[in-house]
């Protein structure tokens, strides 16, 4: 049993910080109605969590090799059991929205060591079986998240969403002292401030124009401004990383087409197969009257289910089919079922979503595990950690972006034609952002790239 106890350790750590994206889907429309929150406020509920957890991840990365994996990881258990608490307790939606940011802070400093923490406890065969199971808890994360939320916000109320993350924390930091060992690298390099300010600066100000522009309007001041602010934020953040001893992120590795493809890959992927299901759980039980428990089964069960069943069924033999082949097959797929989607219209039940949905999560299913070992055989071993710790933030960052997006192109059609026409759009949208990373993976990927399953130690960077 105590060989197991550091596993234990992590994957509760990584189940909570993954689930609290998709658990906070299905109780939006009851958060919406105990706190009086609009739209703008519930995208923000979701994306303050979001864009915290991918601005830091990467420093905090660094963080964690310099003064401690054990450590940073605790540190994190701690501010997010304390930000669930303070979310749970919120009496408005600002303090909602940030205790959501202080808990993405929580969540990125977990998410930074996990793999770390595993890479240095286990080896060889046990290692394998570690990251096996680690990556099943991170799918089950995303399957129960929705069911665990309908179930809580139906029964008990929408804080008990937080507040079940308190004994789960607990346990963790019960599992990590009594098991985890203290690692650090001898010559971490320092934490990059400038480039996680500029970094974290630069993607709000993106995000909230895009926000923004579902009230006042594309062409408002308040929406313009903020995104040129952003762009100027982005051109700095490469000014401040071009000239880092230690960056954040080496704009080197971009240089590498299949490297920039498969980033790309992940950033449009989150959007397209995940980032609209606010708006479709919105759907089921505030316009077709469903509840939560109810919306959680037949808004997002059936996406992660499927993703599940290939991951169980078919991981192992996708890890040996190019990478080209099989993200960009997978993104088709992603990109046909938000098109099966897209009939929904103002007569529509529950049931027309379920096929759409069940190719999506199949297409995730293909994309996801590939896109992480995808993105590590492109990048020389010492940027291996820095490569991964890319890779998820630019998941999180599409995510972010793309319920900003469609929730703009949700507002703006469900005024005149109604919510569904709105929903239409959003996965209309989402479908063009499939079908474009499928021609970027295509086009740059190269089909001379290795296999996916080429095996590479991980180092967390």
């Amino acid at each position: 049993m105590r060989k197991r106890m550091p596993l234990v350790a992590v994957c509760l750590g990584t189940f909570l910080l993954l689930v609290d994206v998709t658990i906070v889907v299905v109780a939006l429309p009851s958060i919406a109605t105990d706190l009086q929150a609009g739209p703008h406020d519930l995208a923000w509920v979701l994306d303050g969590y979001a864009l915290a957890l991918a601005a830091l991840v990467l420093g905090a990365g660094a963080l964690a090799d310099r003064y401690g994996r054990r450590a940073t990881y605790l540190i994190g258990l701690l501010i997010f059991a304390v930000s669930s608490l303070l979310c749970a307790l919120a009496p408005t939606v600002p303090a909602l929205i940030a205790a959501r940011a202080l808990q993405g802070i929580g969540g990125a400093a977990m998410f930074a060591t996990t793999v770390a923490i595993l890479n240095v406890t286990y080896r060889d065969r046990d290692r394998g079986a570690a990251f096996g199971v680690w990556g099943a808890v991170s799918g089950a994360a995303t399957a129960a998240g929705p069911l665990a939320g309908g179930l809580l916000t139906e029964h008990l109320g929408w804080r008990w969403i937080f507040l079940v993350n308190l004994p789960m924390c607990v346990a963790a930091a019960w599992f990590t002292l009594r098991s985890v060992t203290e690692s650090r690298t001898e010559r971490a390099g320092r934490f990059d401030v400038p480039g996680t300010v500029t970094f974290t600066l630069a993607a709000t100000a993106i995000t909230y124009g895009l926000i923004t522009a579902a009230d006042d309007g594309w062409t408002s001041p308040s929406v313009l401004g903020p995104l040129a602010a952003g762009l100027a934020g982005v051109a700095l953040f490469g000014y401040v990383e071009l000239r880092s001893a230690d960056p954040m992120l080496d704009l080197t590795l971009f240089r590498r087409p299949a490297f920039t493809a498969m980033i790309v890959a992940a950033f449009l992927c989150h959007a397209a197969a995940f980032a609209y299901l606010p708006f479709t759980t919105t759907w089921l039980q505030s316009v077709l009257g469903h509840g939560p428990v109810d919306a959680g089964l037949l808004g997002a069960l059936p996406l992660s289910g499927a993703a599940l069943v290939v991951g169980a069924f078919a991981g192992r033999w996708l890890q040996n089919v190019r990478p080209r082949i099989a993200v960009g097959s997978g993104l088709l797929l992603i990109a046909a079922g938000d098109l099966a989607q897209s009939i929904v219209d103002e007569g529509s039940r529950a049931a027309v979503l379920i096929p759409g949905l069940i190719l999506v999560g199949l297409g995730a299913g293909v994309v996801l595990p590939v896109l992480s070992s995808a993105v590590l055989v492109e990048v020389p071993r010492e940027r291996s950690g820095m490569a991964g710790g890319a890779l998820n933030t630019f998941r999180q960052l599409g995510f972010a972006f793309g319920v900003a997006i469609f929730g703009a192109v949700v507002q703006d059609r469900a005024a005149t034609e109604g919510y569904a026409a709105g929903l239409r759009g959003a996965v209309l949208v989402a479908a063009g952002f499939a079908v474009a990373a499928a021609i970027t993976v295509f086009a740059l990927a190269g089909s001379r790239a290795p296999a996916a399953g080429t095996v590479r130690t991980v180092k967390n960077g």
